[in-house]
């Protein structure tokens, strides 16, 4: 799995001479391809303000990466059997997510850089927010009429649950001024009970009207035919004995059908709604995951290296199982930047780097792996 680090460094003699170094060598062995991070100028402000923004900034970092997740989870839950194709539904500005982040350019109509730092933190805190609370909304609006649907279905329903659309005919039911048919539950092992018992229940019912509809391995439902005065005798009595009686009637399972249809018409509606509000927002969100990575990076370098304004970021693409070698050339390489730096923090296999981890150099994990379920 390949992740991006992005880091900055001073523009001092030596660390332009590491700098040069760190390119041979990565080419070289294969460590990591290396390349350099175009971040605009920014008004830096007074100290205390980028202190503010610093922490600001972090706490947005963790949001801003939380709901790219959540998006990427929703657009696999919806798409369903399409799910394997959300790698190339989740784009930004139009292309794959590497291709952005190796060739990323500041936006500046939708970023001004001539607004403060706390104003750009502010435009993409309300730009995640707001993504992050309509994906809410959308998702138990769509997932409401996916339940309603599939309640109707009952897909997974048992014998007392399922519909009886596609099963009962209408020559299966009597129906008259003084008869009806009802439509009972009985488990297999329960077959012969039923068979011996059932004109029994009541003494109105008809003999010999008993007949089975349909069967499942659990058991099957069997329609008998008695009078209408001895409904309620007999749906006690059958309950007695473990029978249950299905509610059923032509009227309500027409209407039935006809929900399902509908159902079905706002399922497809929303589908494609939801479906193209996931992928511009996804988008959306991504491309200001990068761009807020690059205010941290500004933000971070003007208070670590101070000012005038003085630094190169650079984008280093790396393979996760070279993490421990590359932060071991990059300790090295720029051990002069802050020699009290401890490297005992990275004797981990490095997936990604925490915010309390402290190097020499300033470094920003952009993750790959948004794309992950967990």
């Amino acid at each position: 799995m390949t992740d991006f680090w992005l880091i900055s460094v001073p523009l001092d003699k030596t660390s332009l001479t590491s700098v040069e170094k760190l390119k041979r060598t990565a080419a070289k062995t294969n460590l990591a391809s290396c390349s350099k991070f175009a971040i605009p100028e920014l008004k830096v402000g007074i100290l205390d303000s980028l202190l503010s923004v610093s922490d600001d900034l972090s706490k947005l970092d963790t949001l801003t990466e939380s709901v790219i997740k959540k998006t990427c989870q929703r657009m696999r839950e919806v798409m369903e059997q399409s799910g394997d194709k959300v790698l190339e539904n989740a784009l930004a500005n139009g292309v794959d997510l590497m291709s952005y982040v190796t060739k990323f350019q500041w936006d500046i109509a939708k970023y001004p850089t001539a607004l403060p730092l706390s104003s750009l933190a502010d435009i993409i805190n309300k730009e995640v927010s707001q993504v992050e609370t309509e994906l809410k909304s959308r998702a138990a609006a769509y997932n409401n009429v996916k339940a309603s649907l599939q309640s109707l279905k009952h897909k997974d329903g048992n014998l007392q649950t399922f519909s009886l659309n596609e099963i009962v005919r209408k020559e299966d039911l009597v129906v008259s001024e003084y008869l009806t048919t009802l439509l009972v539950v009985v488990t297999r092992g329960s077959y012969l009970q039923w068979e011996r018992t059932y004109e029994s229940l009541s003494k109105f019912v008809v003999p010999r009207s008993s007949r089975k509809l349909h069967e499942d391995k659990e058991g099957g439902i069997f329609s008998v035919t008695l009078f209408k005065r001895a409904v309620c005798e007999f749906k006690a009595k059958a309950l007695e004995s473990k029978f249950i009686v299905r509610e059923y009637s032509f009227d309500l399972e027409e209407k039935t059908l006809q929900d399902m249809k509908q159902l079905n018409v706002l399922k497809k509606e929303q589908y494609g709604i939801f479906v193209r509000w996931l992928k511009v927002n996804f988008s959306g969100v991504f491309i200001a995951w990068i761009h807020l990575k690059a205010l941290r990076v500004f933000v971070e370098s003007v208070l670590r290296y101070g000012l005038p304004v003085n630094y190169q970021a650079l984008l280093l693409q790396t393979d996760r199982k070279h993490s421990k070698k590359l932060r071991e050339e990059l300790s090295s390489l720029f051990m002069h930047l802050d020699p009290t730096a401890s490297m005992t923090d990275v004797s981990c296999d490095i997936p990604g780097l925490s915010q309390q981890e402290y190097f020499s150099y300033i470094c920003f994990h952009i993750s790959t792996n948004v794309l992950e379920i967990s």
